[in-house]
């Protein structure tokens, strides 16, 4: 492919403060994304392009609160103090116009232990859960894994793009029917679901009495155009219907502080929450990832802002590749999060198939869409969030490996 061009004006555009095309060596530092290829994809020799965390840097402003406090050579156990929950409530503010009570927020160590605990603290064995796919994995096994009874509600795939299915939903509902895990942006499809959308989904939540559990922690990664709505601030009835998962990890490169917030404007639904975390030891938390979540929220607006202009650039990157060879591949265009979904359906391979020639061929290490559940044939889901230069030497492998097909 010719680059050139592009990469002249892409560096011109991203001198600014913050230096993505940095190359960070991640091997032999105990990172799943590096250090578990030969595990997961039977050799060393791919570019690791699938779990979800970032090879650029964690923001310098993070790394110094971080060095600040290490200074203090006692870690005992501490406490969330007042700038960490006014750091939340003004992000909040700030990025989604939503107006935050502290009362409203709980803590988890992460959103997947936050929609496991919602599910087991506000269900029991054999209700039904509607999920909707293809959607990020573990929102099965949270559901399977606690003895309640998985409903797909698959979403809908027209002229290259994804929508609810409110038919399918609504015929799906039963009694027994007691709640839903939305994922807000959506992962790994990126949309982000509009205001008249969710709406619609809440109003038949609302009515059949199915608690909305929301997975907003891509929330922050909103491309051009596109603007996140966070369900529950949508009117206070959909509100005290609603638990929603907010993190700081995928934005800034947190993941490893497994740090969490849970905002849960119902009383009643947070006190039942609260005491579910409490009662397995899981509200404590670590000291670095509060200190890391509040000077993400206080200093981060900037960064993000230079590194989704980055990240827009290498979709324009991958955008060209896929028009080149429209033939054989199609990028869903994404609206949100740094997970791209590419559809290689027309190549005709069975999943087993794809993935091996994927590997094997194209030498990349992405996640294969059969993960993500229904509707997730034939696709890969592709993480974008690394310099530019890798993603130049992805796109030449792959494009040699399409061609000697």
């Amino acid at each position: 492919m010719d680059f050139c061009n592009y990469q002249i004006a892409s560096n011109i555009n991203s001198m600014k403060m913050f230096n993505f095309d940095e190359i960070i060596p991640r091997k032999n530092t105990d990172s799943v994304k590096y250090d578990k290829l030969k595990i997961i994809f039977g050799t060393d020799e791919v570019i690791p392009m699938w779990v979800a965390d970032m090879d650029f840097k964690t923001p310098p402003f993070i790394m110094e609160a971080i060095r600040n406090r290490a200074k203090h050579e006692i870690l005992g156990y501490s406490i969330r103090s007042d700038s960490f929950y006014s750091s939340i409530i003004n992000w909040m503010q700030i990025m989604h116009q939503w107006k935050v009570d502290k009362d409203w927020i709980s803590f988890s160590p992460g959103v997947i232990p936050a929609f496991t605990a919602a599910v087991m603290a506000f269900t029991l064995p054999g209700d039904k859960i509607i999920i909707q796919p293809p959607v990020y994995h573990p929102f099965f096994t949270s559901v399977l894994n606690t003895g309640r009874q998985l409903i797909h509600n698959c979403l809908k795939f027209e002229n290259k793009s994804y929508s609810f299915d409110f038919n399918d939903l609504k015929k799906k509902i039963d009694s027994r029917t007691k709640m839903i895990i939305l994922c807000n942006p959506q992962n790994p499809v990126g949309r982000v679901w509009n205001k008249e959308e969710l709406s619609e989904l809440a109003e038949i939540c609302v009515k059949n009495e199915i608690l909305i559990v929301s997975d907003e922690i891509h929330s922050d990664l909103i491309f051009k155009g596109h603007k996140h709505i966070p369900i529950a601030s949508i009117s206070d009835k959909i509100a005290q219907n609603t638990i929603a998962t907010y993190a700081p990890s995928k934005t800034f490169n947190l993941a490893g502080l497994s740090t969490s917030a849970v905002i849960i404007p119902n009383k009643k639904h947070k006190k039942t929450f609260d005491n579910f975390l409490n009662d397995f030891h899981l509200h404590g938390g670590n000291i670095f990832g509060n200190i890391a979540l509040e000077a993400a929220y206080l200093h981060g607006k900037d960064w993000l802002q230079e590194m989704l202009n980055y990240l827009e650039g290498n979709i324009t990157l991958i955008r060209k590749f896929s028009e080149k060879h429209v033939d054989k591949m199609d990028l869903i265009e994404p609206e949100a999060t740094y997970l791209l979904w590419l559809d290689f359906n027309k190549l005709k391979l069975s999943d087993k198939d794809l993935e091996s020639f994927l590997i094997k061929k194209a030498k990349l290490g992405l996640n294969p869409g059969t993960m993500f559940g229904s509707g997730g044939e034939g696709f890969h889901r592709m993480n974008i969030a690394c310099p530019r230069s890798t993603i130049m030497l992805a796109l030449n492998q792959l494009e040699v490996a399409l061609n000697s097909l």
